[in-house]
């Protein structure tokens, strides 16, 4: 999800990085690159604890997940530059190692793949927590090499957080009007023209538009969908601004009355804004998540410690750290959708902008790749509609 959690970031995340790191005399044994906010400080202590007494952690914190990206290219073509220097030259001067793990988002992915920046989980006798992983998020990441959904694919990364995009409202302004919004199509009455923010994202905005229809955000083929440019046309008058990063802050200040957006950014929102009000719509929505992949290494770079990296999915997939995820970074861990109800505290079961109802839930998707043609259709109903 492109520029996800730009906007709003708490400020408790400054905390994380005295707490995330512990010194040796030797390198460390295991190097995360993460998103600021994505997991909870005492969660990498208590990784720490269960660990020999001489094993050393480096845990960094990003404040984008467009910057951890960005930051895979960069060592991706350091490894090109040296390669191609001649033998004279030193082998490893102004280069810095690629840690064990970084946090991606789904949405950079497939690019992931395609641009060999990663490598797949391919131990799955080590990664015992992922027979346990409900098969949604299995499907999630096991892709070919192009980086595509494929049921008989490689492990390309391990998902330990996810939410959904959900609408915000200010509950002052649509109480003047009447109505609460439940569903998508509440984004087509007349009383929010104008007064709508909607994510600069054409997979999510006609997404939306399709499942208001009835039909998945996946379709592959737009053109035999009934009245979908009519639709989006009618939408588009609604809105008052496209944005992917300051789609909240007309909100705030009541420039729009409604916005569509990610669950990380509004849950943030509210509790600094108690008139902002969330749902997530009954008709179902698009699935987001943050995972954990392995740069790319050459085979002389392959961490003696590997099995650290295994070791801490694992433990992230276990009840107790899935729990604390769950309950501190305004995003669910994957694991308790296939715990046991009765093992989960009442914070998790009573929030249903954390975990929705099963009903909402079977209807909401992952937003997938899709094949060149099918991608086209998108980017050129998205151009139409915005001219």
């Amino acid at each position: 999800m492109l520029n996800r959690r730009a906007f709003l970031l708490s400020a408790t995340a400054t905390a994380i990085l005295p707490l995330l790191s512990s010194c040796s005399n030797t390198s460390p044994n295991l190097s995360v690159r993460l998103l600021k906010n994505s997991l909870p400080p005492q969660l990498v202590g208590e990784f720490r604890d269960s660990l020999p007494r001489r094993t050393s952690l480096n845990f960094q914190a990003e404040e984008l997940l467009q910057d951890i990206f960005r930051q895979l290219e960069r060592w991706q073509n350091q490894d090109e530059t040296l390669t191609s220097r001649k033998w004279w030259q030193l082998p490893n001067q102004g280069k810095s190692s690629p840690p064990e793990l970084v946090t991606l988002g789904n949405y950079w992915l497939t690019q992931a793949i395609q641009e060999n920046l990663i490598q797949p989980l391919d131990n799955l006798e080590k990664l015992s927590g992922w027979r346990n992983l409900d098969p949604r998020w299995q499907q999630l990441v096991k892709r070919n090499e192009r980086g595509l959904l494929d049921s008989e694919g490689k492990i390309w990364g391990a998902p330990y957080r996810w939410g959904t995009t959900m609408l915000a409202y200010r509950q002052d302004k649509l109480k003047s009007i009447g109505f609460v919004p439940q569903d998508w199509s509440d984004l087509w009455r007349e009383e929010l023209h104008d007064r709508i923010s909607l994510l600069n994202q054409p997979r999510e905005v006609i997404g939306l538009t399709l499942k208001k229809l009835g039909y998945s955000y996946n379709t592959l083929n737009l053109t035999r969908i009934p009245n979908l440019k009519s639709e989006l046309l009618t939408l588009h008058q609604q809105v008052k601004l496209y944005s992917s990063e300051n789609y909240l802050q007309p909100l705030v200040l009541g420039d729009t009355w409604l916005a569509v957006g990610w669950s990380a950014d509004i849950l943030a929102l509210q509790a600094r804004y108690p008139s902002i009000v969330a749902v997530i719509p009954r008709s179902g929505t698009s699935l987001w998540a943050d995972l954990w992949v392995k740069p790319k290494k050459s085979p002389a770079e392959v961490s003696d410690f590997e099995n650290l990296s295994y070791q801490w999915i694992n433990f992230c997939w276990q009840l107790k750290a899935a729990i604390q995820i769950s309950l501190f970074t305004r995003a669910a861990s994957p694991y308790i959708i296939s715990s046991q109800r009765e093992d989960l505290p009442k914070d998790i079961l009573e929030n249903p902008l954390l975990l929705p109802a099963e009903e909402i839930l079977t209807q909401s998707e992952f937003i997938y790749p899709l094949p060149k043609a099918s991608q086209q259709q998108y980017l050129d109903l998205w151009r139409e509609i915005r001219l």
